[in-house]
């Protein structure tokens, strides 16, 4: 295995190459072209070299906002061997053109949606370039970066405001498929064909999607989109093993026929999710369709982005993230920065668990925020996260919400993943979120937006009494809203600070 402290993430192509040169690697589900791991490794080279003759150098940035698929995997890790900073983009994005200013990208591979030419609507001056050409051979190259050295720019996705780079080193990425590879068994073997639909230009994509898979030595199948059909279909005339998903998508999957997903899913042996709470009815839902339990995961892009995940232990446990991964520390830290002791007695009540921001430590963490690296790890590598949660009896991790997405009413927090727990045992609700929005007698007051399912008729007074009768009465919406669809991230995330300006 590559050596994370001084080793460069382009080198995993070049080990599997090594090892498995003639092994399928990366799968265009949309034309079946498959590359294999030399190809790969060569179309590499010859992409690093056209970035060099193209005037990159060591630490520049490159912006890459290629779709899923062969060519996005060949210019990422293209621009890594030529010593670049890869900055993985949504060509789609309205906030394209301010992420291509802030990082300062000498190089915009692919130039959609950021002007299509020379400095054209960049605001910094970037330069296009062409995708890879995956037939190209180059003469071998050295990496020229690694270790401490900056590999990913990953920018995260503002729900707390503006999106900030998130620096990711070389360091932090390999330690990150480390330790997820030391998990027993492992999540992704060389026999293993990977479904990657989830976004490669976020940190959930590219971490335990392709760069797991790249380090294994297993086969990416790589679909831009997801929609149920079309992924049943792929994973069926692929023979998919294993699934890396998002919440969003295994909602999507329990509505389809049975004996079509059965179909679809039968040579599947893993399903695994994260990026955004799985609720434990999807979950239940999964398993009794497919007769597979969803591995679920947590961790934030400045953490590399893994943290815990329930394949440590091994159980899918509803409402539970899982246990830390090896070499990670978790803690519990409340409001004054002190921690919960796990070996004081008495520390753990099953009614009233310490809940507090989760914080952690590990050689996975991140470098801090662009341009000048603050915000990152304290001096004894403690990163506090933006998460609530605490640790069940079992030393699990149970996430209770954002902290920047309590809710205070008349000076009494109010989860909003408590309310929409309760609001989502309503047969007739998809899905719902709450918010706080500003009131004069408390403070806040909780509004909730509800999407019905199709056909489905429901009443804010049916959806208020729901509530009163789980919740206290604090914690009941004083306003239901409905909605046709909910705001989204591209992970399937519900982006809350959306909904707040409409209350």
């Amino acid at each position: 295995m590559v050596d994370a402290l001084t080793g460069n993430v382009a080198d995993l192509v070049a080990d599997a190459a090594g090892r498995i040169p003639d092994h399928p690697a990366l799968v265009d589900a949309a034309t079946g072209h498959t590359l294999t791991w030399s190809r790969t490794n060569h179309a590499v080279d010859a992409y690093a070299a056209r970035l060099a003759e193209a005037g990159l150098e060591t630490g520049d940035r490159v912006a890459i906002t290629l779709p899923n698929g062969p060519a996005f995997c060949v210019a990422l890790f293209a621009v890594l061997r030529a010593g670049g900073i890869a900055v993985p983009a949504a060509a789609t994005s309205p906030e394209l053109p301010r992420l291509i200013e802030h990082s300062g990208a000498k190089l915009v591979v692919g130039g959609a949606g950021a002007g299509g030419g020379t400095g054209g609507g960049t605001g910094g001056g970037s330069e296009t370039i062409d995708a890879p050409d995956l037939a190209a051979t180059g003469e071998p190259r050295e990496a020229t970066a690694g270790g401490e050295d900056i590999a990913v720019l990953c920018y995260t996705s503002g729900t707390a405001g503006v999106p900030r780079g998130v620096m990711l080193s070389h360091r932090a990425l390999l330690s990150n498929v480390r330790q997820c590879a030391q998990l027993d068994p492992p999540p992704v073997t060389s026999t293993d064909r990977v479904l990657l639909v989830v976004p490669l230009f976020h940190a959930y994509g590219l971490g335990p999607g392709l760069l797991q898979v790249t380090s294994a030595g297993a086969t990416a199948v790589l679909m831009e989109t997801f929609g149920t059909e079309r992924a049943l279909s792929v994973c069926a005339e692929h023979q998919v093993t294993a699934l890396v998903g998002v919440p969003a998508m295994y909602q999507a999957l329990t509505a389809a026929d049975p004996e079509r997903l059965a179909q679809g899913l039968a040579s599947v042996r893993l399903l695994t999710s994260g990026a955004a709470p799985l609720s434990p009815a999807v979950l239940s839902a999964v398993e009794q369709a497919t007769g597979l339990p969803v591995f679920e995961g947590y961790g934030l892009t400045e953490t590399g982005p893994v943290l815990t995940s329930t394949l440590v232990s091994g159980v899918a446990k509803a409402g539970s993230v899982g246990r830390p991964l090896p070499d990670v520390e978790l803690r519990i830290v409340d409001s004054e920065g002190g921690s919960a002791d796990p070996d004081e007695e008495g520390w753990f009540d099953e009614d009233e668990p310490e809940t507090g921001r989760v914080a952690a430590r590990g050689p996975n963490l991140f470098s801090g925020y662009w341009p000048d690296g603050a915000g990152g790890p304290d001096e004894d590598g403690w990163f506090r996260t933006g998460d609530v949660g605490y640790l069940d009896a079992d030393g699990d991790l149970r996430l209770v919400d954002r902290a920047n997405d309590l809710i205070i009413v008349n000076g009494f927090n109010v989860y909003p993943n408590e309310v929409e727990r309760v609001i989502d045992e309503l047969p007739d609700v998809l899905e719902s979120a709450a918010v706080g929005v500003p009131d004069e007698r408390t403070g806040e007051q909780v509004v909730a937006v509800v999407v019905l399912r199709e056909g489905a008729a429901l009443s804010e007074d049916e959806v208020r009494e729901h509530c009163a009768e789980r919740l206290a009465r604090f914690k009941v919406p004083r306003t239901v809203r409905f909605a046709d669809e909910l705001p989204h991230s591209a992970t399937g995330k519900v982006r809350r600070a959306a909904l707040r300006g409409g209350g």
